[in-house]
């Protein structure tokens, strides 16, 4: 059998299978209805004014009346972050280049301090609706639509490619072309998140992430039982290397070290979480500050479990291929087409259960897509309209805005996803192209709640000097990978066991010999922008800081003590408060002068 026939036959998605996505799509909806009828319900029974009960009602649409439950909540920050990029990106990783991308889980936890006691105890207490709020409180309102800009920009060059990686499981297993389910699939996420809010979107995610864990586990368990057992998926792994210790090479091209999983991916989970409209969305829906940190770890619990589970799927995916790579064979034609491959040949044979894969994928994608409609909605809402707008908004008037701006921008993530099938693998891809505008917006918060002489044009010239600095890394590094400038060799690989034909030579491939040697990458000339992609938000974050440090500092413009401490993190806020309390008290032996002088001057 020639593989394009082997492909064509893998792609067995019947009835029932069809049946089960469709299902998770129904639930959906009907949860969207549900809550539509839930806000219509709440907003007659409002007896205030009208400007107040439109502010009554996007808090209820937006922050769902800040009276929302961890469990949905910590579920819901799950999905958001878990997406379709996560669920077939990570396998792929570890396919490719071994085990040394799962120590980023330590990175993970450091962020989860970050939060706990830089970021939460800040935006919690100022009862914000949007994030960017803070920007004009802390510095000015030009900071504040900047950073507001920077969310859109990093939104439409984000959700795109989320949107695009669940189509691409669904044409592996369907065969369907990917610009004909796409728009199907979205119109109804548009259609729920528009009419429900953060009700609708937050519980929706609840489903799509039981949806989630269940789809894994099923390929899991059968894809483990078909090869022999977890132990022979640990020894074809060791056998390759793909089992590794931590790298401690100072090489900062190099693509995966222990420095840029850890020092790089704190700022990468920092940029998705402590700053992102997406996520403290969630947090503040939460009523106190204590809910909300219960939430960061709970939420950081699921989050290195489904790590977990998708880079054990990636060592299954090689244990499964071991002897013929369907990379090379072209039985994957994409990179993160492996995982649906794999659930297709372990799965396929039982109705339904593809189905329930499919579905899951989709539901990570769509649970990251309802989020960030949402969080625009809130953005544009917040930050433009009321900024803008000299007359309170009426009730009709807010929510025309609010489900005006998640239909518009629903279609407009759509009509992008046809630019990002050309621009290569998904999890590398979606860092790169995020740092553009998180890296910026990272430093710009930082040094807000941490860097109390950091004033409005410090912060203003180095949010734009690395937003130019990252804009030229990332499309040079983008164009290096897509000419083949840039490889990162990937781990050995055979295809002497294939038992179908391809066009091609059967051989055993070693391309990251067993003796340890080095990418090109690594041997090629240094250049900034080949720096691992790990460290990008992190570079942005940093020249952002700088800047903004060395200009506040050189206009000698800043007034430490007039910063409102509310806007600093709790110690920053205490050192502060110490500051300002000695300052303000006069030292005992410079008392007693002064009271002899006024004494003296009062006989005189």
């Amino acid at each position: 059998m020639h593989v394009d026939e082997l492909r064509t036959s893998l792609q067995s998605f019947g009835w029932p299978d069809y049946v089960v996505f469709c299902l998770m799509l129904a639930i959906c909806a009907v949860i969207g209805i549900y809550f539509c009828l839930q806000l219509r319900r709440e907003s007659k029974q409002l007896k205030s004014g009208d400007a107040e009960q439109a502010a009554n009602s996007a808090a209820s649409y937006l922050v769902g009346g800040r009276k929302m439950k961890i469990f949905p909540i910590t579920m819901s920050l799950i999905a958001s972050f878990i997406s379709g990029i996560t669920l077939l990106g990570t396998p792929t990783e570890v396919y490719l280049y071994g085990s040394q991308y799962m120590y980023i889980m330590g990175s993970l936890i450091l962020m989860g301090v970050c939060m706990f006691y830089i970021f939460l105890p800040v935006f919690h207490e100022l009862n914000l609706i949007s994030t960017y709020k803070y920007l004009e409180q802390r510095y000015n309102r030009s900071l504040r639509l900047f950073g507001s800009v920077m969310f859109i920009m990093a939104s439409l060059l984000w959700l795109p490619i989320v949107i695009y990686v669940p189509a691409i499981a669904f044409n592996q297993a369907t065969g369907v072309n990917i610009h004909i389910v796409t728009p199907c699939v979205c119109v109804v996420c548009i259609f729920y998140t528009c009419i429900g809010g953060l009700k609708a979107v937050v519980w929706t995610d609840v489903i799509q992430t039981l949806i989630m864990f269940g789809a894994m586990a099923l390929v899991l368990i059968k894809g483990t039982m078909d090869i022999g057992g977890p132990s022979v998926v640990w020894q074809r792994a060791r056998d390759t290397r793909r089992i590794e210790a931590p790298s401690f090479n100072p090489d900062l091209s190099e693509r995966y070290t222990f420095y840029s999983l850890v020092l790089g991916g704190v700022a990468h989970w920092l940029k998705s979480n402590a700053i992102s409209q997406n996520m403290i969305q969630r947090y503040l829906s939460l009523p106190t500050l204590r809910d909300a940190r219960i939430a960061i770890w709970t939420f950081i619990a699921g989050v290195l479990t489904f790590i977990i589970i998708c880079g054990y799927a990636g060592l299954l995916i090689y244990a499964t291929y071991a002897d013929c790579d369907p990379l090379e064979t072209k039985l994957a034609q994409r990179n993160d087409q492996l995982l649906p491959l794999l659930v297709m040949e372990t799965l396929g044979a039982y109705p339904g259960l593809p189905g329930v894969f499919v579905a899951g994928v989709f539901s990570a994608a769509l649970s990251s897509l309802s989020t960030g409609l949402n969080s625009l909605s809130a953005v544009v809402l917040e930050d433009f309209v009321k900024t803008f707008r000299r007359q309170p908004l009426s009730e009709t008037q807010t929510a025309f805005v609010m489900r005006s701006v998640v239909v518009l921008f629903g279609i407009i993530f759509v009509a992008l996803v046809f630019l990002v099938e050309k621009l290569g693998a998904v999890l590398q891809l979606s860092i790169i192209v995020s740092s553009v505008a998180n890296g910026p917006l990272l430093g710009i918060f930082t040094a807000g709640v941490m860097l109390p002489w950091v004033n409005s044009k410090g912060a203003l010239l180095g949010g734009f000097s690395a937003l130019l600095a990252m804009a030229w890394m990332c499309i040079s590094a983008q164009l290096d990978l897509v000419n083949g400038d840039l490889v990162y060799l990937r781990k050995p690989y055979s295809t002497l066991g294939c038992n179908y034909t391809f066009d091609g030579v059967r051989g055993e491939f070693s391309s990251l010999p067993l003796d340890g040697a080095t990418s090109p990458a690594s041997a090629a000339p240094f250049k900034l922008y080949r720096i691992s992609y790990l460290y990008f938000t992190l570079f942005g974050a940093l020249v952002t800081i700088v800047v903004a440090s060395v200009t506040s500092l050189l206009l000698r413009e800043s007034d430490v003590d007039a910063v409102d401490t509310r806007l600093l993190t709790p110690f920053v806020r205490r050192w502060l408060e110490r500051r300002r309390s000695r300052r303000t008290q006069v030292p005992a032996g410079k008392q007693g002068k002064q009271k002899q002088k006024i004494l003296h001057e009062t006989a005189t």
